[in-house]
């Protein structure tokens, strides 16, 4: 894959998915501004790796009145973006019964919302400049549901309603929409994870392992480039929803 010259922008980039897709696209050519809440503590050391080619943005997605300052900033100091990746995102996980008010709309705000209001300002000026691609990442359970997880369903099956309608809105200009929809990956959320509960997901894996954050990587630099693909969902689940 060569992304020399492109330019990207990945949410939650600080770590696991998102830090996987930020080093898969450094090491495939492209400049990369990364967005998190706060500085990741070995951003010096990114920094110098990536030899000039990654630059850092710091917002919190939710405080929904921020985010559109710091984009357009972003979008102006880039000219222009040429892949954006909508990867982060938070859990509150509860019974719905038992979820506060509060904690459901935390993560449609960061989840969902801080999404749409990313993707409204490139996918203008990728549609003014005809050309770009925004990658979505949802989730397996956003297509099929997950008990104590109704805010995070919620907010994963909205991305998949706002990438299907944004990309029939852009297509004609050039630009392309799609998810990514990871099922169980080695991450954070999932190192918080009961064996058992792992054990009996793994069950239903019919390629036996856990996910990595690389493959998921691998998934959003391949719909980055294919020109012919938008409006999809691609699942990256080892098969545990054929």
């Amino acid at each position: 894959m060569d992304f020399e010259n492109k330019k990207v922008l990945v949410t939650g980039a600080s770590r696991g998915i998102g830090r996987a897709i930020t080093s898969a696209f450094l090491a495939n050519g492209a400049a990369v501004w990364g967005l998190s809440s706060k500085e990741p503590a070995d951003l010096p050391q990114r920094l110098s790796a990536a030899e000039g080619k990654l630059s850092w943005l710091t917002v919190d997605l939710s405080e929904l009145r921020a985010i559109e300052g710091v984009i357009e900033q972003a979008v102006k100091s880039a000219d222009g973006f040429d892949v954006l990746v909508n990867n982060a995102g938070i859990t509150k996980d509860g019974l719905a019964f038992r979820m506060k008010l509060e904690d459901f709309q935390r993560v449609i705000d960061v989840n969902l919302t801080a999404a749409f209001l990313i993707s409204r300002i490139i996918a203008r000026d990728m549609a003014r400049r005809r050309s770009g691609a925004i990658i979505n990442m949802t989730s397996v359970v956003g297509v099929h549901g997950n008990g104590g997880q109704v805010n995070y369903s919620a907010s994963k099956a909205g991305l998949i309603g706002l990438t299907k309608s944004l990309a029939q809105e852009v297509a004609s200009r050039g630009v392309r929409v799609n998810a990514v929809a990871p099922g169980l990956i080695a991450s954070d959320m999932t190192d918080t994870m009961p064996e058992e509960a792992k054990s009996k997901m793994l069950d239903h894996i019919p390629l036996r392992r856990i996910g990595t954050p690389e493959d998921v990587a691998h998934a959003v630099l391949f719909l980055a480039e294919s020109p012919y693909i938008t409006g999809q969902v691609l699942q990256i689940d080892g098969g545990m929803f054929m």
